[in-house]
């Protein structure tokens, strides 16, 4: 019986030397035994959340492929979980979801060609004494069945869209908009400046405005210059501007300037009834003729 027990063992063992696809699969290093005893006891959300933090997923909010990654995971796990898989089933089930996806990803086969992978990894599969063992002799045929019918409506029935999240580039929409603002003017002066509706613009600037820093300047250098009661003699005399004329000469001015004034008038006058008798001769000559 030991014999026995040996004898398979090393066929085993030749097996999976010769084949690489049942060395990788059986490695299980996706994840470990401890990580699947530790999902196996959260519901669907926790299982998510392990799987975020087992994976190494730190943008699931921003990155399309952490999301689509995690799905696929999280999907997977739960379906083997209701299909009653061990924790050694659940940990190999999830291998085979690695396996398959790292040779989209990675070494970019085909689907017919990961079908074949796949095939292969299987092989075995409840045969006693098979020398092509993928290393999956855990599974029954019953549920390698159901394992490849949850592949082909998973990954495969999608696999072009997984093509296409690995290997096509995409482009970063930056959808933005531009606001043009007007900010309020700062405060120079105390009071506001006049609505349309409110006092003119005169009275403000008149009254309120206050004057512009130029003449306040100046305004402060002539008082430094001139103190109070010492204002040049310019300013204290007063120039009559009448002196050196006589009265006839203010007559005779202001007799020309009236003379011209009243000229012009004159003659504008003259031009302005010409125009109207003019257009009055024109239309009784239309009224004899009608």
């Amino acid at each position: 019986m030991a014999a026995m027990t040996k004898g398979k063992e090393s066929r085993q063992e030749e097996a999976q030397e010769q084949d690489p696809i049942a060395r990788e699969i059986m490695a299980w290093t996706f994840l470990s035994l401890p990580q699947i005893s530790a999902l196996s006891e959260q519901n669907i959300e926790g299982v998510q959340k392990k799987l975020e933090e087992f994976l190494n997923f730190r943008h699931i909010k921003t990155s399309l492929k952490e999301a689509v990654l995690l799905d696929y995971y999280v999907s997977g796990f739960w379906w083997a979980k209701e299909m009653d898989f061990t924790h050694l089933q659940l940990s190999g089930f999830m291998a085979i979801l690695n396996f398959l996806l790292e040779n989209l990803s990675t070494k970019h086969i085909t689907l017919e060609d990961n079908i074949k992978e796949l095939g292969r990894a299987m092989a075995g599969i409840g045969e006693s004494h098979s020398e092509k063992s993928g290393g999956l002799d855990f599974f029954s045929v019953d549920q390698a069945k159901a394992i490849i019918s949850y592949l082909k409506i998973s990954l495969f029935q999608h696999y072009k869209l997984y093509e296409y999240l690995f290997h096509k580039p995409r482009e970063e929409l930056v959808i933005g908009d531009e606001n043009v603002v007007e900010l309020v003017k700062p405060m120079d002066t105390l009071f506001p400046a006049p609505l349309e509706e409110g006092i003119s613009y005169d009275m403000y600037s008149s009254f309120i405005a206050l004057p512009p820093e130029s003449e306040v300047e100046t305004e402060e250098m002539n008082q430094e210059c001139h103190p109070e009661g010492l204002q040049p003699e310019t300013e204290s005399l007063e120039i009559d501007p009448m002196t050196g004329f006589t009265i006839e000469d203010v007559k005779s001015v202001l007799g020309q300037v009236t003379t011209e004034i009243i000229g012009s008038l004159q003659t504008e006058i003259n031009e302005k009834l010409q125009m109207q008798e003019e257009a009055y001769t024109v239309r009784i000559d239309k009224l004899k003729n009608t």
